[in-house]
């Protein structure tokens, strides 16, 4: 899908706005050739007011925003900064990474033997002196323009009993992840189906994410 593109993005700089090593990881994995800018926003919108969809999307736009921002303060522009947020949901309650083994023990528990859903929202800012992004975006501050998605997946948790789930949180894998999990290690073991994009899981959808800019540039027949 992005191979045509790829030496168009490789010439440019391109920030991820997270430090997320999974979503790092599946960039570099495609050939892209990134810069990892983490965010320094505080995720501290109100889950009780917003859907998991606008949730994501809400903060990872938040997120993208505050680098995008510190970036032109020092007077540089990236050609395209990638931001990203990935909750876990069931119901009407939102996870995000748990506060602490306690926290992981509650989530993972209620998680147990039934189904959620993870949503990932994604975010891309261009210098709004750009031809790309002329559909759909938002510019922001007269510099960047704006443009996101969100995509989900469902997930299906095997019965974990109590001794599973503990043994697991003392990898210390569950602790920097959404939902208490991480699906691409340990925590496979621990689910049993998925209906969706698996890399949406890890925290980054990639399909859609190709296609997003396979449409941008592909547009623009860019050479």
């Amino acid at each position: 899908m992005l191979q045509p593109f790829i030496h168009v993005l490789n010439a440019q700089r391109i920030v991820l706005a997270s430090g997320s090593p999974r979503r790092k990881q599946i960039l570099e994995n495609i050939g892209l050739k990134i810069e990892v800018i983490p965010s320094t926003f505080e995720e501290n919108l109100d889950k009780t007011k917003l859907s998991p969809a606008d949730y994501v999307v809400q903060t990872a736009t938040h997120k993208t925003e505050e680098v995008a921002k510190r970036l032109a303060a020092g007077g540089t522009l990236p050609d395209l900064i990638i931001g990203a947020d990935t909750v876990v949901s069931q119901g009407q309650e939102i996870f995000e990474k748990p506060k602490d083994k306690d926290d992981a023990v509650r989530i993972l528990s209620q998680l147990s033997n039934c189904s959620h859903t993870v949503y990932t929202g994604v975010v891309l800012f261009v210098p709004s002196t750009s031809l790309l992004m002329s559909k759909g975006s938002q510019v922001l501050g007269g510099t960047y323009r704006c443009t996101s998605f969100v995509d989900s997946t469902a997930v299906h948790m095997a019965n974990l009993p109590q001794d599973v789930i503990k043994a697991y949180i003392e990898t210390g894998e569950p602790m920097d992840k959404a939902g208490a999990y991480g699906i691409q290690a340990i925590g496979g073991t621990l689910v049993q189906k998925i209906n969706g994009d698996y890399f949406n899981v890890m925290g980054f959808p990639l399909p859609r994410f190709a296609q997003e800019i396979a449409s941008l540039y592909g547009e623009k027949d860019l050479k």
